[in-house]
């Protein structure tokens, strides 16, 4: 796929390498973890340990506090970097991590990085040109919110390389069974890693049938189901109902769709919710998280049938966060990272949309990263919208277009 690729794009990729590299190495250290980091290294150890998929403490007991079930790709990878470095895990769900270990987190998911500057510029080059690709090349090695995130225990990185490699093979001709079959087993790799990916799978079958490849759609289709299948069939013998991927969805649709929601953010960002979620876990004593996710559920069903109006609004105000980024998720960090990444934002967006009827006129559009911008978008409103949610493929998308309006703009 790199075939004639300008050699400025390799100068890029080896550029995002190092800031990436630099953040991480250099400026990201000594910083306490999220919730989310502690959880994953937590699966990732308990896998490494050979005690299976599941939250528990090196003596075998469960790990305090409410632990939901999560997918597996990015636990997997990380248990892979603690087995091959031959690194002694974090020894309980508080302690810090050996600093090590995060090292060789932070330098792994920097080189994912540096793939995905690679991935940016080659779908920029198949919409516009060798100019786009240089520039989305460039765009994208030095794009604040992707050098950044690598350095967190996060499972965008990866996420973000198999879901945009999934789109840049379904760019290639997917009349053939093979690339086919390989964009459908990034599909299910992804959806492995999110299950938000869930969005992107019928608006590309659907794309797939629409242009008259009925074969590819049902090869894509089998492929993605052979990764995604025997998780789910592990789901089902493990909690005793269907549980496709993983059961954090209940509590992520019911922090999207309550009363209290504003529209934007996590619990983290809504103290309201927080504590709704500890009534509402203490009106329901001695059900699992797995158990729970049904109860959040119907409690999410139950306002939106119950007060529309209010949830016709709070929607509303999930498509004005979507677009602007002025939720209450931004504040939680600090000023210099709130202004770095409102401002890589908002400088990219306009030249995106100018990029987007650029290639509209043209005929170029890339197909299946904007539909995979649109699943991304559609899985905010559904849920909520957050920052975190939109960089793996809203930020690559807007790179992408950003970049055919500069090339259309040097070629002109």
């Amino acid at each position: 796929m790199g075939r004639r690729m300008p050699r400025a794009v390799w100068a890029a990729v080896a550029v995002g390498l190092a800031a990436r590299l630099a953040f991480s190495l250099g400026y990201w250290v000594d910083k306490p973890l999220t919730h989310d980091e502690r959880e994953y290294l937590l699966l990732a150890q308990n896998v490494a340990s050979g005690r299976g998929f599941a939250y528990l403490l090196p003596d075998g007991s469960p790990a305090p506090g409410e632990h939901f079930g999560r997918a597996p790709a990015y636990p997997l990878f990380l248990a892979g970097i603690m087995r091959l470095g031959g690194m002694v895990p974090v020894s309980n769900a508080a302690a810090e991590p050996d600093a090590s270990l995060l090292r060789a987190i932070r330098v792994a998911q920097s080189c994912l990085g540096a793939a995905l500057v690679w991935l940016v510029a080659w779908l920029a080059y198949r919409a516009a040109g060798p100019a786009a690709a240089t520039a989305a090349g460039v765009l994208a090695a030095v794009y604040p919110p992707l050098v950044w995130t690598p350095a967190y225990v996060f499972s965008e990185t990866l996420f973000s390389v198999l879901a945009l490699g999934c789109a840049a093979l379904l760019t290639l001709d997917s009349r053939r069974a093979g690339l086919a079959a390989g964009a459908g087993a990034l599909a299910g790799l992804a959806v492995l890693t999110r299950p938000v990916m869930l969005f992107f799978l019928p608006l590309a079958l659907l794309w797939l049938c629409w242009t008259g490849r009925w074969r590819s759609a049902g090869v894509f289709t089998i492929a993605c189901a052979l990764l995604v299948a025997p998780w789910t069939a592990r789901n089902v013998r493990e909690y005793g109902r269907f549980v496709l991927v993983a059961s954090e969805g209940g509590i992520t649709f019911w922090t999207g769709n309550h009363p209290l929601a504003v529209g934007e953010g996590d619990m983290a960002a809504n103290p309201d919710i927080k504590r709704a979620n500890v009534a509402l876990r203490a009106a329901h004593p001695g059900l699992t998280p797995e158990q729970l996710e049904g109860v959040y559920y119907r409690e999410a069903a139950a306002f939106i049938r119950e007060q529309p109006a209010a949830w016709a609004r709070l929607m509303l105000r999930k498509v004005f966060y979507t677009v602007v980024p002025l939720g209450p998720s931004y504040r939680l960090h600090s000023p210099l990272y709130f202004g770095a990444s409102v401002l890589s934002y908002l400088s990219v967006l306009p030249f995106a949309v100018l990029g987007l009827a650029n290639l509209r006129r043209r005929g170029t559009l890339p197909v299946p990263l904007l539909l995979m911008a649109l699943a991304s978008i559609l899985a905010g409103v559904v849920f909520f919208p957050q920052e975190r949610f939109r960089i793996p493929i809203v930020d690559p998308t807007l790179l992408v277009s950003a970049a055919a309006w500069r090339a259309s703009r040097v070629t002109a």
